[in-house]
């Protein structure tokens, strides 16, 4: 009975926090966290860490470790590339926009540098709390797997899409790429 407070259960308490309320609508409308039922997004949002960033600064940059996946609460993200003409934007992110979601999966640097663009809150699930959420749910790291799968097939067909037809120097056939045999991506780690 001392679980209980006024009927309710101490876990379940978090439920009725309004800004829990928001980062879990939040959720559902990200694409990485799509198909989790409520209560698993639940389970997700308090495993998020909450930063603050101001216009241009820098979230991380190409090359750095990868730690975890960011999910845009409020603001903007640009998603750059460094080239020899310097910084190439990728992409630009708003509420509900996810990124550096290979920091996940694998532990390479990152192959994009993510800047602010506005004052910005972010919500960062750390790889080491996503590892304990799977391992404690088998059915949060399927939907989540899945949906990264898809979001990293999305940016092979991209990069394939804009691929020249062969290399130069390549013999015929021989598929668009910079010689490693790896498709060239068009995310952000």
């Amino acid at each position: 009975m001392r679980a209980m407070v006024m009927g309710v259960p101490r876990w379940f308490e978090w439920t009725r926090d309004p800004e829990h309320v928001r980062r879990v609508v939040l959720l559902e409308q990200t694409p990485v966290f799509a198909g989790l039922p409520r209560r698993l997004l639940g389970r997700v949002a308090v495993k998020l860490f909450e930063k603050a960033y101001a216009p241009g600064e820098v979230v991380f940059r190409e090359g750095d470790p990868g730690k975890g996946l960011f999910v845009v609460l409020e603001g903007g993200v640009a998603i750059t590339r460094a080239t020899p003409d310097g910084d190439r934007l990728l992409i630009s992110l708003g509420p509900g926009a996810s990124f550096g979601e290979l920091a996940v999966i694998d532990d390479l640097p990152r192959s994009a540098t993510a800047r602010a663009t506005v004052p910005s809150r972010l919500l960062i699930l750390y790889r080491s709390h996503f590892e304990g959420l799977v391992e404690g749910d088998r059915g949060i790291a399927l939907v989540i797997m899945r949906n990264l799968l898809r979001t990293l097939a999305g940016y092979v067909r991209v990069a394939n899409s804009s691929a020249p037809d062969r290399t130069e120097g390549a013999p015929e056939g021989a598929p668009a790429g910079d010689g490693s045999g790896a498709p060239r991506a068009a995310g952000s780690s």
